[in-house]
């Protein structure tokens, strides 16, 4: 049986927290900020918590995580 091989893609832009979620951060923040408001900005900079929804496609790319 072949190993199964982790996204590479996949495991740049997810880590795994201690409680066996994942975390991962928002797009829009690198450039073009001068028309992005100070609010839309500062929610930039908080990691999120992948949803529900979207968690079991996570964790088949991330097998070993």
């Amino acid at each position: 049986m072949p190993k199964i091989k982790t996204c590479r893609a996949a495991a740049k832009r997810f880590k795994k927290t201690g409680s066996g979620k994942f975390k991962f951060r928002k797009s829009h923040a690198s450039h073009i900020l001068t028309k992005k408001s100070t609010k839309r900005k500062r929610s930039f900079r908080l990691d999120q918590i992948v949803d529900q929804s979207n968690l079991k496609a996570v964790k088949r790319m991330l097998p070993n995580g």
